[in-house]
């Protein structure tokens, strides 16, 4: 089994993310690059995990370079003066989970076959390893977060945006209100206490969990509202009525700027891009990794997820959440954030997860093939997961690459097509997961 899921490697920590694992991937890492920065979320398993990374690549005769706890965008622009940056990280999964982003000095994610590289090195046994003399050492690496801020202010520039901007206690705590006070808003800040057991909420910033930032923008009448999950590398937004903005339409509205050439985006993302792109858009498999890939091959300069990664690649190939969560603000202080959303086209859609036992992916992956064999439809996409197409919509069941969990996602042109193809594609699901 791949130990790589869409976005890294990672698991519940003492399970399926050890101690041993992680030495054996700085061991590996350390084999590969010599200079290697270490940035960590707030998990309270990141200090074990950064240590026993640093004594792989220690181990091998590399040396590491601690940043401490950031943001993962502000550790993939630190990479650029190392050769290999590891984030310990789980993202938006929950507090016992952890694992590790490798990063590229260009700020993209590990590739394909980076991966595979990588997958085989964790898994070899022996190592020519140096003796006391030729063992790497641990530095401090200092100036990350301060470098990140002045780069976005370089870009981003001052505004005047009243903001509330809630960081799930994730480590957007220590960047985002930082950021936009020095723009020049004036912010209030939720859930900025990042003790590493995300107390305020989920770290994924689905709507159900942002109750309490609709009701603050409302009742402080900010321009927008801001959210990221648990480090930093995705944002998602609450307009100034109060209403939550998916991924999906902050993707629109970025890509009727900004990808204004083209753009990529994956399987899973809404066909309203197509309405609004003037140029390609790009299909990848779901998660940054091959969004980046994708827009290093193409050429493209703007890419994202639903889940609200947004790519610009001219800055970085990392998702950038706290520079898109700057780059909204400033969009929100010259229009209101709820016109723009408004004047965007919009198809009813339904995105829902259903957890399976995970000793039994293959067996459920058989399943889902089967039931799309015998599918009527216009079209089948299957690079990643199954995507069937129809007159008046189309909707994908995937298997998440991170957890074990079955993604649904249903978009169709009228109320009457999705409440059908909804029905479809959950009928689906159930006779898989039966």
């Amino acid at each position: 089994m791949s130990l790589f899921g869409s976005s890294g490697i990672r698991g519940v920590v003492g399970r399926d993310f050890t101690v041993d694992l992680a030495v054996r991937i700085g061991t590996a890492v350390g084999n590969l690059y010599r200079r290697v920065v270490v940035g960590k979320d707030t998990r309270t398993s990141g200090d074990m995990i950064t240590s026993a990374l640093a004594s792989g690549v220690n181990s091998v005769g590399g040396d590491v370079y601690m940043a401490g706890m950031l943001p993962t965008p502000t550790l993939a622009k630190a990479a650029s003066r190392f050769d290999c940056g590891l984030m310990v990280t789980a993202s938006h999964n929950p507090p016992e989970y952890n694992g590790v982003k490798m990063w590229n000095p260009d700020g993209s994610s590990f590739g394909s076959e980076q991966m595979q590289e990588m997958e085989s090195l964790i898994r070899r046994e022996g190592y020519d390893t140096p003796d006391w003399r030729g063992v790497g050492k641990v530095y401090v690496h200092e100036g990350a977060i301060e470098n990140h801020i002045d780069s976005i202010l370089r870009d981003i520039g001052q505004c005047q945006s009243r903001v509330v901007v809630d960081c799930g206690c994730g480590a957007a705590s220590v960047v985002t209100p930082l950021l936009l006070r020095r723009m020049g808003c004036t912010v209030v800040s939720l859930n900025s206490h990042p003790d590493g057991f995300f107390p305020g909420r989920s770290p994924e910033p689905t709507e159900d969990q942002l109750g309490v930032l609709k009701e603050t923008v409302v009742r402080s009448g900010a321009d927008i509202g801001l959210a990221h999950d648990g480090d930093g590398d995705r944002v998602v937004a609450v307009d100034d009525r109060g209403r939550f903005v998916s991924g999906d339409r902050l993707l629109a509205l970025f890509a009727s700027t900004a990808g204004k050439r083209g753009m990529v985006a994956p399987i899973d993302a809404s066909m309203m891009l197509d309405d609004l792109v003037r140029g390609p858009v790009v299909r990848t498999r779901v998660g940054d990794v091959y969004v980046s890939e994708a827009l290093k091959e193409s050429g493209l300069e703007f890419g994202g997820e639903p889940s609200g990664t947004f790519v610009f690649a001219r800055r970085s190939y990392c998702p950038d959440g706290i520079y898109a969560a700057a780059l909204l603000t400033r969009i929100a202080s010259g229009n209101r954030l709820s016109s723009l959303i408004d004047s965007l086209p919009s198809y009813p859609s339904v995105r829902e997860s259903f957890s399976f036992d995970g000793t039994k992916r293959g067996e459920v992956e058989g399943r889902i093939e089967t039931e799309f064999k015998r599918m009527e439809c216009s079209r089948v996409l299957t690079m990643d997961g199954y995507r069937a197409e129809f007159p008046d919509g189309w909707f994908l069941v995937r298997l998440s690459g991170t957890e074990p969990k079955m993604r649904m996602t249903v978009e169709a042109r009228s109320r009457e097509a999705l409440e059908k193809l909804s029905d479809m594609s959950r009928s689906i699901v159930m006779r898989c997961l039966e």
